[in-house]
């Protein structure tokens, strides 16, 4: 279901509930994400938004999906999940998707999402926080920064397309092919 535009400039002051995230949750908030991670906008983005990813996500720590809703619309979401290492006294939390729709950004609901994310993430018994995000996207860092995230690291990625090799053999293989039926007849 589409958020009416006009939902969020309407009014001045929303009655925005924050609330777990439920099984009934996952159409708003997959298609939600559709809209706010996108290929050709985040084009390094490492991890795939699919409806795999919501569901992997809700059934390994469900606690740690929460929705925002205003009269009964989604409009935003936080999901992460806990790491705990073997030989490490540490548990960590990895905040992975927080998504506002756009009529409702700039409104401090997201700010709202990660604060009762946050605070789950303390009840239980995480030590640190993690968060990545793209080096350009310079509103999320500053956001992050804001709720008391720092030293920034510059990772780098590298990608392989293995379709394109795929194909680029296949084709060779192909050719191989009709050139020893072509020695052989």
């Amino acid at each position: 279901m589409d958020i009416p535009e006009d939902l969020g400039k309407k009014k001045k002051h929303l009655n925005v509930t924050i609330r777990p995230m439920e099984i009934d949750d996952f159409p708003a908030v997959f298609h939600l994400g559709e809209r706010l991670f996108q290929a050709e906008k985040v084009p390094n983005l490492y991890r795939t938004w699919d409806e795999f990813e919501v569901i992997s996500l809700y059934q390994g720590d469900p606690e740690f999906c929460l929705v925002a809703e205003v009269e009964d619309q989604i409009i935003g979401f936080v999901l992460g999940n806990t790491i705990s290492k073997s030989h490490s006294a540490w548990k960590y939390g990895h905040l992975i998707w927080l998504g506002i729709a756009p009529a409702f950004q700039r409104r401090n609901i997201a700010t709202r999402l990660f604060n009762r994310f946050r605070d789950l993430m303390l009840e239980n018994g995480v030590r640190m926080l993690l968060v990545d995000t793209e080096a350009g996207d310079l509103a999320a860092l500053r956001f992050f920064q804001k709720m008391g995230f720092g030293n920034p690291q510059r990772h780098i990625y590298m990608t392989l397309n293995l379709a394109a090799r795929r194909r680029a053999k296949g084709n060779g293989a192909h050719a191989q092919t009709r050139s020893r039926h072509k020695n052989h007849a």
